[in-house]
């Protein structure tokens, strides 16, 4: 079981642009091995970022990932996937708090252009209450999005003021002092992302 993990989470990391490295060891590794057929854990994929929280106050990834935390990079503009993978990953955190547990979903925007702090704020409360937003100078988020191995570019053509934005969608989920440990599909129903969230609670437990 292992050793199928290790693989497939090389050959996920190898799709989003990185390396693999497997930053517990080999009993928690084992133990996250048995949640999922994805990626286990990466060193490659998540880090530090700087950004800027819907309340207007500088954070720092030790600020916001306090808890099992289901993360997006998408933008407030998006006409259907953002709001509709939002909507599945809050439906999510619905399930898993119903079940008792204590996590937070959270959506860093890759268009911080238009999407201020204020206009953050009032996106996920449409989804969560303790859904997280994030956006920041051009920098901030550019970085993030490298830490993620996430695709973002700005479409060019059409009005300069409506323009869309193409993204990577893959949801990912990160553990306090752990870092990345998984990531989800737009398939994925908020059903099964709520079942390996827990599994990885109760392993790391």
């Amino acid at each position: 079981m292992r050793a199928a993990a290790i693989t497939s989470a090389l050959a996920i990391a190898a799709l989003l642009g990185g390396t693999a490295y497997f930053a517990f060891g080999p009993k928690a590794a084992n133990d996250f091995a048995s949640c999922t057929q994805a990626a286990v854990a990466g060193g490659a994929i998540g880090g530090p970022f700087e950004l800027v929280d819907e309340n207007g106050v500088t954070v720092t990834d030790k600020d916001v990932i306090t808890k099992p935390t289901i993360l997006y990079f998408g933008y407030t503009f998006c006409p259907d996937v953002c709001p509709l993978d939002n909507m599945r990953n809050a439906d999510a955190q619905r399930i898993l708090d119903e079940k008792g547990y204590d996590t937070q979903t959270a959506f860093i925007s890759i268009d911080p252009e238009r999407d201020t702090p204020e206009v953050m704020k009032e996106f996920t409360s449409l989804f969560h209450d303790n859904m997280i937003g994030l956006t920041g100078s051009l920098a901030q988020v550019k970085s993030a999005s490298r830490a993620y191995k996430t695709y973002y570019q700005k479409q060019v053509d059409g009005d300069p003021e409506y323009y869309l934005m193409d993204h990577s969608t893959q949801t990912y989920f990160v553990m306090p002092e752990v870092g990345f440990v998984d990531f989800f599909k737009r398939d994925d129903s908020s059903e099964k992302m709520a079942e390996t969230v827990a599994c990885f609670i109760d392993a790391a437990g």
